[in-house]
C-alpha cells in the first residue's frame, strides 16, 4: 500500500509539478553541460554551471506553473474534439 502524501502536496499538486518540472530543467542542463565537457573543452566552469542551471531550473518551474493548466485544458478540448469526430463512425483508428 502507497504511503499517504503529506497534506502541503494535496493542496497543492500544481506547485509540486512545477517544482518537478524546475528539477528536471536544472538536471538536464548539467547533463548537457557535462556531456559538452566531455566530448569538447568544458564550456563554463563547475561554480559557472550550477548557477546558470539554478537559473534554468527556475525558469521552467515558472514557465511550468504558468502553462500547465493551459496545455491540459488544450489537451481535454482536443479529446473531446476527436471523440466528437468518430462517434458516427465504428471504425477503429490502429
Amino acid at each position: 500500500m502507497a504511503p499517504a502524501l503529506p497534506p502541503v502536496v494535496r493542496s497543492h499538486p500544481r506547485i509540486v509539478s512545477a517544482l518537478l518540472w524546475g528539477a528536471v530543467g536544472w538536471m538536464a542542463f548539467l547533463a548537457l553541460v557535462q556531456g559538452y565537457a566531455l566530448v569538447v573543452d568544458p564550456l563554463v566552469t563547475f561554480g559557472q554551471a550550477v548557477v546558470v542551471a539554478v537559473f534554468v531550473g527556475a525558469a521552467t518551474a515558472g514557465t511550468a506553473y504558468c502553462l500547465e493548466h493551459r496545455v491540459a485544458v488544450w489537451a481535454a478540448q482536443r479529446a473531446r474534439r476527436e471523440t466528437e469526430a468518430h462517434s458516427g463512425d465504428d471504425k477503429s483508428k490502429s
